[in-house]
């Protein structure tokens, strides 16, 4: 897709997505599935949050539009027309960034493209949570690393040294000024050392012209997911090895539908689509939310 896709302003009712559609614009002409992403999550965020003005509904139609012309144009692409794949992807896309971000703040090298690594990797650890409830560990990174981005911000902006690495334990941050940084994820006190028991993958690189966070180069990104197979046990623990990434398993047990349950989640897509015309959002969430559930679990209703 064009780098120069255009888009009708976030409403102020909707302020709560617009961090997400800016992740999302600022990797369209460099990362397609990472821009897929999330602005898949920040319509289905927005969804939530709509007072069914007709700002919001235009925005959402756009959106849709944009998500599913994306999808067509990239139907080879296993990361945006997979899910497994994709969660592989983004994870270890929001690792690298997080890794790059927290050694430069580990060794006292703080600026502003240490805040946006750390920011960027938080959004992107936020939208993962489209493929279901996070782990643990990411949940801790992904809370370290917006913290930390407002954190080092609060600190370049007052003139003050930040304190490299985690903060000891018991001293709080100003928590207005860190919704301000961060978009209203705030940590009320300091978490704890972020969990990384993996293997160090190679530093994001620093564009030395602009210095810019130059995740452009191929050789910097995870390579494109392997086709996935299905080990026995189910999901198998996903660790980013040096330079290259291995994609999740698939458990085993998927469940078949019948044509008659496929016609059915059709229908319910289809249903949405109408009420979205006629601006009922709460309609079109629930004939979504009957379609997913009917294609994850087959059960109906």
């Amino acid at each position: 897709m064009s780098g120069s896709v255009k888009f009708s302003e976030c409403p102020p009712s909707l302020k709560a997505i617009a961090h997400y559609l800016k992740t999302a614009a600022e990797h369209d002409a460099r990362d397609v599935i990472v821009a897929y992403w999330s602005r898949l999550y920040a319509l289905q965020c927005g969804l939530k949050l709509s007072s069914q003005k007709p700002e919001e509904t235009k925005l959402f139609i756009e959106l849709m539009d944009w998500l599913e012309k994306t999808k067509k144009e990239h139907a080879d692409n296993e990361s945006i027309t997979n899910e497994v794949a994709a969660q592989a992807y983004l994870e270890n896309y929001a690792l690298k960034l997080f890794l790059y971000a927290d050694k430069q703040d580990r060794e006292g090298n703080f600026g502003k493209n240490v805040v946006k690594a750390f920011y960027t990797s938080g959004m992107i650890y936020d939208i993962l949570q489209t493929f279901g409830e996070l782990t643990e560990e990411v949940q801790q990174n992904r809370k370290y690393a917006k913290w930390k981005a407002a954190y080092i911000h609060n600190c370049l902006k007052n003139g003050e040294t930040p304190v490299a690495g985690p903060m000891a334990s018991g001293e709080e941050e100003d928590e207005k000024e860190e919704e301000d940084a961060v978009g209203g994820s705030s940590a009320q006190d300091p978490p704890q050392s972020p969990v990384m028991g993996f293997t160090q993958p190679p530093p994001v690189p620093i564009n030395p012209e602009t210095g810019a966070i130059d995740i452009t180069s191929p050789e910097q990104l995870p390579d494109p997911p392997k086709e996935p197979e299905k080990p026995p046990g189910g999901f198998q623990a996903y660790i980013p090895a040096t330079g290259e990434m291995e994609a999740y398993q698939p458990p085993q047990g998927d469940i078949t539908l019948t044509p008659d349950q496929v016609t059915k989640a059709q229908k319910y897509c289809k249903w949405a689509g109408s009420a979205l015309n006629y601006d009922d959002i709460s309609t079109a969430i629930e004939n979504l939310q009957k379609a997913l559930r009917l294609l994850k679990t087959g059960q109906d209703g």
